[in-house]
């Protein structure tokens, strides 16, 4: 059975062929499979942890090929729904010539709330399925439409009931919402009922207008983690009052889409290895950390956000390598 169990969505990375150009001047795409949830479940799978997708996609080509993605590369896929009528969304993502993206617009303009994954009924998730899991990752995008909204929630209480742990990435993304106003409200009361919160450097100072982790946490004091990614400057976390700072691997970044979400499902197949006691003790919280740190970095070494993940030998093998580089003091 799974140990983690990924709500939302799921989707195909339409990325730019040509860095450093906008949305209305790039000549040429290639699709990955994507959508941050469905991103952590396989990364997950890859590290050696059993992990689920719970999503909604459509009765199309494009939702075929990727129940099919996340089927071959082991995912469980017992909650996977499939809608008649709504197709299975596609986003066009712009590059910076360093690597940065940008989720700029939907294939043939397609109305955000006309997707597959915004249709997401609440009631046909197995609950006795799903508290069978030790925790369940969720982000906000969800939010923003009212089936897959009340899908989160319900969901969410689901798994409160049962004694089990939720983690909550913000992953704030403008074009998925039709008016981003009401999203702060939407996404505060989710973080009411977390446990683990992963947010950006960006997202803290537009959600909290702080970038202060013990700020945040005393703000909803069920968390027991907030994990701050800020891309080439590092991490910076807070896990049981301890508080740190990881600077970014040195590392040739071709694409960073997904790495976020590798360096969630880092952390979760941590917490799976290792169990949520060793959060209090500071060396091993920050040995956490960095292992998820790990993940996260190889993901941008090659292009997409499922293909470029690693394998937990991969993490282990880099790891090792840094730390033999770090004692002969030629490099991080």
């Amino acid at each position: 059975m799974p140990r983690v169990l990924c709500l939302g969505e799921i989707l195909f990375d339409c990325i730019a062929d040509q860095p450093g150009l906008p949305l209305d001047q790039v000549k040429s795409w290639t699709s990955y499979p994507g959508g941050a949830p469905a991103n952590v479940a396989c990364a997950l799978v890859k590290l050696d942890t059993p992990a689920g997708f719970i999503g909604c996609v459509g009765q199309d080509e494009a939702g075929h090929l990727l129940v099919q993605l996340l089927e071959t590369i082991g995912v469980d896929i017992t909650a996977i729904q499939r809608h008649e009528t709504a197709p299975t969304r596609s986003v066009m993502v712009v590059r910076s010539l360093s690597g940065d993206r940008q989720f700029a617009a939907f294939r043939d303009n397609i109305d955000t709330s006309d997707f597959a994954d915004t249709q997401l009924n609440a009631t046909d998730i197995p609950l006795d399925w799903l508290t069978t899991a030790d925790y369940l990752v969720t982000g906000t995008l969800g939010l923003a439409e009212p089936h897959s909204a009340a899908a989160i929630v319900h969901a969410v209480e689901a798994m409160q009931r049962a004694n089990r742990k939720v983690f909550v990435d913000v992953n704030w993304r403008p074009v998925f919402w039709k008016d981003g106003s009401f999203a702060p409200a939407l996404i505060v009361d989710l973080l009411d009922r977390a446990d683990y919160l992963k947010l950006t450097d960006d997202e803290a100072d537009w959600l909290f207008q702080t970038q202060d982790l013990q700020t945040i946490a005393d703000r909803f004091p069920k968390l027991q983690a907030v994990l701050m990614t800020a891309g080439e400057k590092g991490c910076t976390y807070w896990i049981r009052g301890h508080q740190g700072h990881i600077p970014a691997f040195t590392i040739d970044v071709i694409d960073t889409t997904g790495a976020g979400d590798s360096f969630t499902a880092g952390f979760l197949h941590q917490l799976c290895q290792l169990g949520d006691a060793v959060l209090d003790n500071a060396e091993m919280a920050h040995h956490m950390v960095v292992y998820a740190s790990a993940v996260g970095a190889l993901t941008t070494t090659r292009a997409g956000a499922i293909a470029a993940q690693p394998t937990a030998a991969e993490v282990d093998a880099f790891l090792h390598l840094m730390e033999r580089m770090n004692s002969n003091g030629t490099g991080d």
